[in-house]
């Protein structure tokens, strides 16, 4: 076998990559991203490893990539300029959202800004009711008179959301052929393409976000695929969803919504096949890289997850239940939240003086402090330099040089002599409020969902998530860390390990009575037509493919729902009581209480098409030189103070527990075991920490 798979993940400091050699082991490398064009970091990575390990660029026959880009673009406002075609009467529906703030009191709040300003909104004559009849037919003249005012804002996308569309696409369909034959290189997103379900504000944002970062994700895997090609890799380039399943290249530029929070999913995937590995059925991620924490929930052995997302928000999130200040997105995707949090975020006094850390990081560029690129504030990594838990020679193995003095310089200046800190407290202070930041995006996922986090286990990642991982756990009350092998670069891994899924939906609005299944059959089994086909076009074999049903199901009169799993077969009288004890049941879990009426309505059914990839998923990494065992001071808080530790490499540590402080260093990052925590190496190569043992 000659064949060489590609992980790579993109992250806002570190670009990530596992190879997965010919002979099936595995191997690790990071390198900065490269904001400017990320796709260099990714070109120059694959080159220069596949020089090292005197592979030829044509051995690899696949590159399965997860990607910030599209999240920074809408992040930072760097999207394309976009325009909007609607409803006579709804143009203001993308700015009203849902009337609603974050939180109840915060008298400063301020609205996110529309990502299509008002004087590109247009709306056209053209009605539909809820059910898709025809109230008005589509003004045509009214339809050109908008194309002409797109075509003077030189717009570079369109999305196109008429109300009731997901009913009846037909209007849709026409507006968008007569701006593709008029605007011609213009991306035109139709919502009934991107988002076929009821609730107008959400189909219109959604349809909106597609428009806004498809051109750019466009530019970017077609830069990426010629790139790779010139240096001889011309393998076809997978990309990893918000669901946590992969597609292609193609399906990914026309549909890049689905793909906003590819790399936090890719981390999720890699976790389940830990947790199955090791036997827990309950498990928190905590994954925290260079710019962002994120965190989500395995719970009876499945990930979590949900059909909305809020992407921008100080928390960021798809649970229902909390809800920040970012951009709507109804798309399927595992149930992750998301904080400003992370090794390059900045800390500062603010004018109470009080300490703030993030969210704003200093990213690859100029990076912290103690990278010696020109940022004099301090930033997380700085902090944790000066405890003593990283080394100034061992980040990336020793391929990045950090500058210590830089990091003392920083702390000092702005916090430690403004607060009147010692300089180890300042840099534990800032340790200590970045933990209580991503304690935020935990609960999130777990208290905000009913779960407790003390029934879970751990299992912390990224390149900064073991440094912390002790810390956070203990104030939510976790017992057991697990840290498994090559964390920092475990979202790539989990890129590799990842299927081909595709998911479709369609709104059916009907209650669960056995006698109003047919038009609920008839749409399942369009969209199984249309997965397959997509299946064909992009190479994968249908007859591979397992197909999974849910349903959106909801008390009647209530405005929201539950996705819950449907029963195989025929939806008859039994097939559809055992649907609602499913909801019934998630309802509990997630309210705490059942209703207290028996009508129920089938809202939205949804199927989820995987197909499994013929090809071998290494587990086995190769051989890597550890440090030989060290000792070097650490400071562990007031409580303990300064202590001389043991540094040790992952494979000296050893199956019998061992009681901290020590510090396990490996290539990737640094597993921190405080004073009073124990750790072990469990049989599959994890480190476990017992907290507070």
């Amino acid at each position: 076998m000659t064949a060489l798979r590609v992980g790579v993940d993109i992250g806002g400091t570190f670009t990530d990559f596992v190879f997965q050699r010919p002979d099936g082991l595995l191997e690790r490398r990071k390198r900065p991203s490269t904001p400017a064009d990320y796709s260099q970091a990714i070109v120059e990575g694959v080159a220069e490893y596949c020089a090292q390990a005197k592979f030829a660029p044509a051995q690899v026959v696949e590159v399965v990539h997860a990607t910030t880009v599209a999240t920074n673009a809408i992040l930072e406002r760097k999207g394309a300029r976009t325009g909007l075609i609607t409803t006579e009467g709804f143009r203001d529906v993308l700015e009203l959202r849902r009337i609603r703030i974050p939180l109840a009191y915060d008298l400063s709040w301020q609205k996110p800004a529309p990502l299509v300003r008002r004087a590109l909104r247009l709306a056209v004559r053209e009605r539909l009711d809820s059910r898709g009849n025809m109230l008005q037919g589509l003004d045509p003249e009214g339809l050109d008179r908008a194309i002409d005012e797109l075509a003077g804002a030189k717009i570079e996308a369109v999305a196109v959301c008429f109300l009731h569309a997901y009913r009846n696409p037909q209007h849709e369909r026409i507006a968008g052929e007569r701006l593709r034959r008029r605007l011609p290189g213009v991306q035109v997103s139709l919502s009934c393409d991107v988002l076929p379900e009821m609730l107008e504000f959400e189909r219109t944002s959604t349809t909106v976000v597609n428009a806004y970062v498809a051109p750019l994700i466009a530019r970017y895997l077609d830069r990426l695929r010629g790139a790779l090609a010139a240096r001889g890799v011309k393998a076809p380039i997978l990309v990893m969803q918000s669901n946590g399943g992969l597609i292609s290249a193609s399906s990914a530029a026309e549909r890049p919504v689905t793909i906003i929070e590819s790399g936090p999913a890719a981390g999720v995937v890699a976790a389940l096949r830990v947790a199955r590995e090791c036997g827990y059925p309950n498990v928190i991620t905590f994954d925290m890289g260079g710019t962002t924490t994120k965190a989500s929930i395995i719970e009876r052995g499945e990930i979590l997850r949900g059909t909305e997302y809020e992407v921008g928000a100080s928390v960021s999130v798809s649970s229902r239940l909390m809800r920040g200040n970012g951009y709507l997105l109804r798309i399927p995707v595992i149930d992750i939240s998301e904080v400003g949090a992370g090794g390059g975020s900045i800390a500062a006094l603010d004018a109470g003086g009080s300490l703030r850390v993030g969210p704003h990081s200093a990213g690859a560029v100029p990076g912290p402090a103690c990278y010696a690129q020109g940022n004099e504030r301090p930033t997380v990594t700085d902090a944790n330099l000066l405890l003593g838990y990283i080394s100034s020679t061992s980040l990336a193995g020793g391929a990045l040089q950090i500058d210590e003095a830089l990091a003392r310089t920083a702390v000092r200046g702005h916090v430690a002599e403004p607060a009147k800190l010692s300089l180890l407290d300042a840099a534990h202070g800032i340790h200590m409020v970045v933990n209580s930041n991503m304690v935020r995006a935990i609960k999130s996922v777990s208290v905000e969902r009913g779960r407790d986090p003390a029934e879970f286990v751990m299992m912390a990642f990224g390149g900064a998530g073991p440094i912390h991982a002790a810390g956070v756990a203990r104030t939510l009350g976790i017992r057991q860390v697990l840290i498994p092998r090559a964390p920092g670069v475990f979202s790539a891994l989990g890129l590799l390990h990842a299927e081909v899924e595709h998911h479709a939906a369609r709104t059916v609005l009907t209650t669960t009575g056995a006698g109003v299944m047919a038009p609920v059959e008839a749409a399942l089994e369009e969209m199984r037509s249309d997965l397959l086909g997509r299946l064909r076009e992009e190479g994968f074999d249908p007859a591979r493919a397992e197909i999974a049903r849910f349903a959106d199901l909801r008390y009647r009169g209530q405005s929201s729902e539950l996705t819950v799993p449907m029963p195989d077969g025929p939806l008859g009288e039994s097939a559809l009581r055992a649907l609602e004890e499913r909801f019934e049941q998630e309802f509990e879990r997630t309210y705490a209480h059942r209703g207290d009426t028996k009508a129920f309505e089938l809202v939205t059914v949804r199927l989820v098409m995987r197909v499994s990839r013929a090809v071998q998923h290494g587990s086995e990494w190769s051989a890597e030189a550890g440090a030989p065992p060290a000792r070097r001071s650490a400071y562990f808080g007031p409580e303990h103070g300064q202590l001389e530790t043991e540094v040790l490499p992952r494979g000296a540590l050893g199956s019998t527990p061992r009681r901290g402080p020590l510090l396990v260093q490996e290539y990737d990052t640094t597993i921190v075991v405080p004073p009073d925590c124990e750790a072990r190496v469990d049989a599959h190569g994890n480190v476990v920490i017992a907290i507070g043992a």
